[in-house]
Parts: structure tokens; sequence; C-alpha cells
């Protein structure tokens, strides 16, 4: 009896999962970016928010961490809504009876794709914090480049070096193009 309970749980969970997912990918795209706007709009609303300084009674400008701590949550954000809108169109291939098994195919393997260099973004920033900085961002873009925004109030050559070196090494990728910039704290 215990078996019987545990297998309409299941079914029912598994049919919930597929209702929604049927609901998910037949959504109008309007409805899914209603709220979305471009990524340049994103990062310069952000870096403009960075950029204002309060001024106190001694007239001197000072910016606040919690700006610059936003540019860099607004970035990630930027590139996960970027990433998502990507793996939903190719979920939509994949799911399309219109299309070849090879489409389909090509469509998962785009996936898994997106899904490793995201993993290994996640990896180098791990890494490059854990060389004292207190905040990194790692952007891969389709060609190949990889962008390195460090949270520091200084970056030597030495360490940008460092840096460049540390994600060609982890990345396997020894002839990468690795560009590190540096956002003051």
């Amino acid at each position: 009896m215990l078996l019987k309970k545990q297998t309409v749980w299941l079914l029912t969970m598994l049919s919930l999962v597929v209702v929604l997912s049927v609901y998910y990918i037949t959504s109008p795209e309007s409805r899914l970016n209603e709220f979305a706007t471009t990524e340049e709009e994103n990062t310069e609303n952000a870096k403009t928010n960075a950029e204002e300084a309060s001024t106190d009674n001694k007239g001197e400008s000072t910016v606040s961490t919690t700006d610059s701590e936003a540019v860099f949550e607004q970035m990630r954000l930027d590139l996960m809504e970027q990433r998502d809108k990507m793996k939903e169109e190719l979920v939509t291939i994949q799911g399309s009876k219109d299309k070849t098994a090879e489409e389909k195919n090509e469509a998962t393997e785009k996936i898994k794709e997106i899904q490793e260099i995201t993993d290994n973004e996640k990896i180098m920033e791990s890494l490059i914090k854990a060389e004292n900085y207190e905040d990194v961002l790692v952007q891969t873009a389709e060609d190949g480049t990889v962008k390195v925004t460090v949270k520091a109030e200084e970056l030597s050559a030495e360490a940008a070096n460092e840096i460049v070196q540390l994600v060609r090494k982890n990345m396997d990728a020894p002839n990468a193009n690795v560009a590190v910039k540096i956002d003051p704290k």
C-alpha cells in the first residue's frame, strides 16, 4: 500500500513538472521579457549609481561600497539574463516538432557549452578572489575573449599578469585573449 502512495505522489509531481514546462515553453516572449532591459542600459545605470558620490561637511567626495557592489551584482544579473534567454531559445528548439534531430542535438550541445562556460567563470572568480581581491567578475565572450573585472584600489602590472596566467591555466586556454580591468572600491 505504501508503494502505491509513493508511486501516485511521484506521478503527480512529474505531471506538475511537465505542465509547468509546457506553460513556460509556450508562453509568449513579450511576457518573458516584460521587465528585461538591454544589458548596456543596466550596466550604464549601475555604473552611474556607483559613480554618484555623497558629499560630507568638508566638501570631500566619498563613494559608498554598496554602490560598487551593486555594479558587480548588476553585471552578474545582466549576464545571467542574457544566458538564460539563450537557453530558453535553445530549449524551444529542443521541444519543437519542426526541428530535425541534428538541430535538436546542436541545441543540446550549445546548452551544455553555455553551462560549462558559466561553471568555469564561477570557478575562476573563486580562484581570483582567493588571491585577496574583494570581488571579481569573469565574463567569457563568444569569441573566446575573457574579461576579468577586479574590485581593488590599484592593480599592478605584475598582479594583472598573474590573473591573466591564472585564467589561461585554469580555463585550459593557453592562448586565450584575457583582459583585466580594475573597478575601484
